[in-house]
């Protein structure tokens, strides 16, 4: 069952995911000593990240997924967290090493780097019922030896993500979704549709918080 709380604008959406993830952080830190999480990328949650103050001290900050991009590149999702985060949020962040020459390799190593659970993962959707770079069609799906894997051509970008394996291990999957061109895809994902990369998503406690505009109706 994944739980689903609505709100009516923008503010209140963002302030209420802020207010989720640092309950989370709070809560890790005191019964573990760190707070490890995920973010991906897109607009939607800027003004969540603007909103986050976490224990950053005992915080990691990892990414669900990149595009193959340079760095500083607006198309990088590093780009906009970073700009998003306080400077000690800034400080915990560890980029997707999207910028090598052997990206296996780097996804690999980016593997080693992540914590055996995350404590919570923050997932979008895409119109298209993509989440992190999990894409419709791509060899990415299939994936279950690796919790990192580099896609194939996508807009324009290749790209590394997180996998399902990884995604379904966390303790906690906090999606944050909002406007209307996003409707029929979360629809899908609360009606469990696997014929959409997101409805494959299987972590035990999914918590998804929507504005009007992507939510259905009453």
């Amino acid at each position: 069952m994944i739980r689903l709380e609505v709100f009516q604008d923008a503010d209140a959406l963002a302030a209420r995911a802020a207010a989720v993830i640092g309950a989370a952080a709070e809560e890790a830190v005191a019964d573990r000593g760190t707070f490890h999480w995920a973010a991906s990328g897109g607009a939607t949650p800027v003004p969540t990240f603007r909103r986050l103050a976490l224990p950053w001290s005992g915080t990691g900050t990892f990414q669900v997924d990149e595009r193959v991009a340079p760095e500083g590149d607006d198309d990088r999702n590093l780009t906009h967290l970073r700009r998003a985060l306080s400077a000690d949020g800034v400080a915990t962040v560890r980029p997707m090493p999207v910028e090598a020459d052997d990206l296996e390799s780097a996804a690999a190593a980016y593997e080693r780097s992540l914590p055996g659970r995350f404590d919570l993962v923050h997932l979008g959707i895409g119109d298209d019922g993509h989440t992190a770079s999990l894409l419709p069609d791509d060899p990415v799906l299939k994936v279950r030896d690796r919790d990192v894997a580099v896609t194939g051509t996508f807009r324009g970008r290749r790209r590394m993500t997180l996998t399902y394996p990884v995604l379904d291990r966390a303790r906690r999957v906090v999606w944050i979704v909002a406007g209307s061109t996003k409707a029929d895809a979360l629809a899908g994902l609360l009606a469990g549709d696997t014929s959409i990369p997101a409805g494959r998503v299987a972590a035990a406690d999914q918590l998804v918080l929507a504005d009007a505009d992507a939510a259905p109706p009453a």
